[in-house]
């Protein structure tokens, strides 16, 4: 084996680089599935704040609760 020119293998290396480009793809799957901008959530939050305040202006007022 003189002069083979290659040292000898690192397995833990291999498994630990194999680990972190698994782990990667993963995430960058799940950026794709998941993710999405602070607009587009801010945007949504503001929505639903909008949504939800319109709601509560049209409620009307059930005669059965009030025991004032």
């Amino acid at each position: 084996m003189a002069g083979s020119g290659s040292g000898p293998v690192n397995l833990n290396r291999y498994r630990k680089e194999k680990a972190r480009a698994e782990k990667k793809a993963r995430a960058d799957q799940n950026a794709v599935t998941y993710g999405r901008t602070k607009a587009e959530k801010d945007l949504d939050k503001a929505r639903n704040a909008q949504d939800v305040r319109r709601l509560d202006g049209t409620k009307r007022d059930d005669p059965k609760t009030d025991h004032d």
